[in-house]
């Protein structure tokens, strides 16, 4: 008997730098979280994670990359905030195009597994 069974194919990337994480999905997550909430602290609570932890990540990416991907502001009349930087916004863009084109050609590969 034959059988029907689809097979599927799970995936993680991440990008790393001189052995140091630089992007993966938990900093793609906290970059929009940023972009969103428009701080640090407010996204990393979004993601139920400690801002030191954040704070970390943030500081190395910004370390990492050629020019920062988040500039934080000090006080003032509105309070702190951070934003991203075009820098930020272009590694999410190109995180994104990574993942999904190498799901795609996963996808396409995983077809052609045939364990009759």
């Amino acid at each position: 008997m034959k059988s029907t069974t689809l097979f599927k194919i799970h995936n993680r990337i991440w990008i790393s730098s001189e052995n140091r994480s630089f992007l993966g999905e938990g900093r793609i997550e906290l970059l929009n979280e940023i972009n969103k909430h428009r701080s640090i602290s407010k996204a990393a609570k979004s993601m139920k994670m400690s801002y030191r932890k954040a704070w970390n990540m943030v500081d190395s990416m910004n370390k990492i990359s050629k020019k920062p991907m988040v500039i934080r502001t000090i006080g003032g009349t509105g309070g702190g905030g951070s934003k991203l930087t075009t820098e930020g916004l272009k590694a999410i863009k190109l995180f994104n195009e990574i993942k999904i084109s190498t799901n795609k050609y996963l996808e396409s590969k995983i077809k052609t597994l045939d364990f009759s």
